[in-house]
């Protein structure tokens, strides 16, 4: 990642700690606030900022940071998973700030994996697909195409890579030397467990949930592996309309397309090759962007975004 993350905002109560492409994190302040003293919970908190070709754009997407926190919150209750949300709301301790777009979580001890579930192909296991007839080692039936359904999901883990790197697609006999026979046996099955239920879900919604990346770690209170990070947000999964989906062609997805076309289009004038950062992004590309999120967040939620 070759651009510079802004400052994150000053919180009353918390003091910040880290920030990532799109979130900054926060630990309770020793000086007061409603979580002072505790060493077991964290603030995230979702910018609008976005990212694209590994870089952190100079223009933000305005709501992107609430859709995806409005959204992940909506998707943890319909699962029945263990996740890490402590509060929401401003009365439960949530900094007004910030209020919409941030969450307190418990602190987990996270596994070094990124945990993927395909059910259909494209993106990188289409590489590998169209390389070896597999998506990460797996064998796959022959004559798949960009957008085929799978005939059943498929779990294909990714270690997790340094900030600015891209994750490695891993095998699944790597992952069980990683973190041992059994809790990939759990991850599996709680990743294929969230995909399913996911996919039902956005079918009945006119919307293909193509892939999802989830994250866990281990509650130290509890011992629980639970549910960590955002889910099943444009962010970190792929969308696509149901009523569009044509497999044999790249599928017009809910997420930052319209940012990553207009960067590599000749108006843009950037060179991706070159060290410059990329331009700031034109107004119709920002607003085309928003409403792709907005559009993604009201589909699956059935609630108007305001």
């Amino acid at each position: 990642m070759t651009s510079m993350i802004p400052a994150a905002p000053i919180l009353p109560g918390w003091s910040h700690v880290y920030s990532g492409k799109v979130r900054d994190l926060y630990q309770p302040a020793s000086d007061g606030g409603p979580f002072a003293g505790r060493d077991d919970v964290v603030l995230v908190v979702a910018s609008d900022r976005i990212s694209a070709y590994d870089h952190i754009l100079a223009t933000e997407i305005p709501d992107k940071g609430r859709i995806l926190t409005g959204l992940s919150l909506w998707w943890f209750g319909q699962l029945n998973v263990p996740n890490h949300v402590v509060a929401t709301t401003v009365e439960d301790g949530v900094p007004a700030a910030v209020a919409g777009r941030a969450m307190v979580c418990r602190k987990l001890e996270m596994f070094p994996i990124e945990c993927i579930s395909r059910g259909y192909l494209t993106g990188s296991g289409l590489i590998e697909y169209r390389a070896s007839q597999t998506v990460c080692s797996l064998p796959l039936p022959a004559g798949l195409v960009d957008g085929s359904r799978l005939e059943k999901a498929i779990f294909t883990p990714s270690a997790k890579a340094e900030v600015g790197e891209h994750d490695e697609n891993i095998t699944y006999e790597a992952m069980v030397d990683t973190v041992g026979a059994g809790i990939a046996e759990d991850l599996r099955r709680l990743t294929l467990g969230i995909y399913s239920r996911a996919e039902e879900i956005a079918r009945e919604r006119g919307i293909i949930l193509a892939d999802t990346k989830v994250e866990f770690g281990t509650d130290p209170a509890t011992g629980v592996i639970t549910l960590g990070d955002e889910v099943l947000t444009p962010d970190s999964s792929r969308f696509w309309d149901a009523g569009l989906w044509a497999p044999g062609q790249a599928q017009p997805s809910f997420d930052k397309q319209y940012v990553r076309d207009w960067l590599a289009s000749a108006e843009s004038g950037w060179d991706r090759a070159s060290d410059t950062p990329p331009p700031a992004l034109p107004a119709d590309v920002v607003q085309r962007t928003r409403a792709r999120y907005v559009e993604a967040f009201e589909r699956l939620t059935g609630a108007t975004f305001v």
